[in-house]
């Protein structure tokens, strides 16, 4: 079986291009992928907890995972690792498009999966690293950061969703109800609602 993965860390980022990338990578290959998987979850979160888990628990030897990068399994070198070293045992070969990694059982796999993973874990420590010196350097300078103090967003989990939320109330739906549709609390409803003035 050939499996297709695609995460993205939040619902504003698109499954489209990964899933293009996959798709013209297969096409060149001459391959079917037989099984999409695709998530929006941060890749910190443990693998147990999302699709990939599940996924890798059914997958059987000959199987083949395609991913468009191995950052795509997980944000630092243990969890990705993990994920490799599970499909080694196991072997399972994990494709990758834009490193261009074939991954399987062999030494050169676990050689070139451990040196990707340790890189990848150093540039982000020093992205981090930056962007610390960065905002410390800005505080020095009298800079204030973030919000104003008391300040709130706008912006909120509801924002644009007016118009159902509107509907609903118009229904005597309760927020309870309301919060259920939509994926939240019923305390955020009422919260925007109130704020809104919807009723």
């Amino acid at each position: 079986m050939i499996y297709g993965y695609i995460r993205v860390s939040t619902d504003k980022q698109t499954v489209e291009n990964q899933r293009f990338e996959i798709n013209q990578f297969c096409d060149r290959q001459e391959m079917i992928v037989n099984k999409w998987i695709e998530e929006t979850i941060s890749g910190i979160k443990n693998v147990e907890d999302r699709k990939l888990g599940r996924l890798l628990k059914k997958m059987k030897k000959g199987d083949v995972l395609i991913c468009s990068e191995l950052s795509r399994l997980g944000r630092n070198l243990l969890m990705i690792m993990g994920v490799l070293n599970e499909c080694m045992r196991r072997d399972i070969q994990v494709w990758t498009i834009k490193d261009n990694y074939r991954l399987g059982s062999d030494i050169n796999s676990k050689v070139l999966a451990f040196a990707f993973g340790l890189s990848a874990e150093i540039e982000r420590n020093l992205i981090s690293q930056r962007t610390k010196e960065a905002l410390a350097r800005k505080r020095a300078e009298g800079a204030v950061l973030g919000r104003p103090k008391g300040s709130k967003s706008f912006k909120t989990k509801l924002t644009g969703q007016e118009k159902q939320i509107q509907e609903l109330l118009d229904k005597n739906v309760s927020y309870s109800a309301i919060g259920r549709i939509l994926g939240v609390h019923r305390l955020t409803v009422s919260s925007f609602v109130q704020n809104r003035q919807m009723r």
